[in-house]
């Protein structure tokens, strides 16, 4: 884990601004995230894990401005960003910290995430989709917006070389993109349907793919006992 926060430290500063670049279904990634992110009270507990520069909770926190929020990343410069982002906003916390091993003690109405999960090793994985469970109130809600990986090596390649061709023609510079391919070697992602399985076994309902954009995916389960 140190060499992600390493590369990501050295990302910090230009992250957002690269993200539409990186990601070619950036409206509709983020934009479907924060549509399926429905409770039933308007000041609801958020909490984001990988919240990095906090873009994803900002994207939330325009439907729920009333929430609290608690940014989790092992990444100090990115959270730095963060901060920066949401200064005087006292209903937003920060944790420096490994999620996949951080000892949550309070509850939320949401656990979100966005491009971080794939990282981790598919124990932690499983260990984390149980974790989440827990902290949930009840009719709480998770969403993972990832990359996942494809079901054949057909459709693997198929869907890196969309990518690929996407990235190089967004106006990204040469250091950029190589930067880019080279944080992309620490994807651990896998198979939707090996998540599907684990959220279930979980206790997670209503497990489902939202949203798909070759390897970009958005998923979403339910805390409902």
């Amino acid at each position: 884990m140190s060499e992600i926060k390493r590369k990501f430290d050295a990302v910090s500063g230009k992250y957002d601004e690269q993200r539409r670049k990186f990601i070619p279904c950036f409206d509709d990634f983020y934009g479907v995230s924060v549509s399926i992110a429905s409770v039933d009270t308007e000041n609801p507990d958020i909490l984001d894990l990988g919240a990095g520069t906090g873009l994803l909770s900002a994207f939330l926190m325009e439907k729920y401005p009333e929430a609290t929020f608690t940014l989790v990343d092992m990444s100090e410069k990115m959270l730095e960003i963060a901060k920066n982002r949401f200064r005087g906003n006292s209903k937003v916390k920060y944790i420096e910290a490994d999620y996949s091993k951080y000892d949550f003690e309070e509850k939320y109405d949401m656990v979100v995430s966005a491009l971080s999960i794939h990282h981790l090793e598919d124990e932690d994985k499983k260990e984390l989709y149980k974790r989440s469970y827990s902290i949930l109130k009840e009719n709480g809600i998770f969403i993972n917006a990832d990359l996942v990986h494809g079901e054949t090596v057909f459709i693997e390649n198929l869907n890196k070389t969309v990518w690929r061709q996407y990235v190089e023609n967004s106006g990204l510079k040469e250091e950029e993109i190589a930067a880019g391919y080279e944080r992309s070697k620490l994807d651990k992602d896998i198979e939707l349907n090996q998540q599907f399985n684990w959220l279930k076994e979980t206790g997670f309902s209503d497990v489902s793919c939202i949203y798909k954009h070759y390897q970009f995916a958005v998923m979403f389960g339910r805390k409902t006992v």
